[in-house]
């Protein structure tokens, strides 16, 4: 059990990717980390799958009450509908921000890199996301890479849901390495 003492906040909404969110929680739980479903909304959250409402999960906290500082990483996973209703969300964005300025692991994935995006974190950084996002990357000042998976001082990117398994291993091999001290902006 490589992440035993280990807890991760994974940020989600309404229309996540189901793959991004259940298949890294599945293999964190599987590690020993202890996860919780972080959202804007109470109760559940629902899935976005084949371009149809999917399978939901309990939410454990909303956003304006869950302190960053309970958490050693944060998992975003994406799908179009869940980043693009976070990045409008003061609060998610100061909740990544805090990750970044206590120098704590984040992963995006496919297009939850918008969160970043509009939460100023990756300028001057190397990541990958969705291709259809590449000019968003661009534009926020990032060195954008078609990679399955990217890693830059602690902040884990990959594409797309075929590149979980790479992206998942990168997530466990962050979180068990800790705070990476380049991993900080200021914002």
């Amino acid at each position: 059990m490589k992440l035993q003492d280990k807890k991760v906040a994974i940020l989600a909404t309404d229309g996540f990717e189901a793959s991004e969110l259940f298949e890294p929680l599945k293999a964190l739980k599987n590690e020993g980390a202890e996860v919780h479903i972080i959202s804007n909304k109470e109760g559940e959250i629902k899935s976005w799958t084949d371009g149809d409402w999917g399978k939901s999960i309990a939410v454990n906290s909303l956003i304006k009450y869950t302190d960053e500082s309970d958490y050693n990483a944060l998992v975003l996973p994406g799908g179009v509908i869940n980043p693009d209703i976070l990045r409008i969300d003061e609060d998610a964005l100061q909740f990544i921000r805090n990750f970044f300025k206590s120098h704590k692991p984040v992963a995006a994935i496919c297009h939850a890199p918008w969160l970043l995006i509009s939460a100023g974190v990756i300028e001057d950084r190397e990541i990958t996301s969705y291709k259809s996002i590449k000019d968003d990357v661009l534009n926020a000042g990032a060195t954008w890479m078609d990679k399955e998976v990217v890693v830059d001082n602690g902040l884990v990117t990959s594409r797309n849901p075929n590149d979980l398994p790479a992206f998942i291993a990168k997530v466990i091999e962050e979180i068990r390495e800790g705070k990476h001290e380049k991993q900080v902006v200021d914002v």
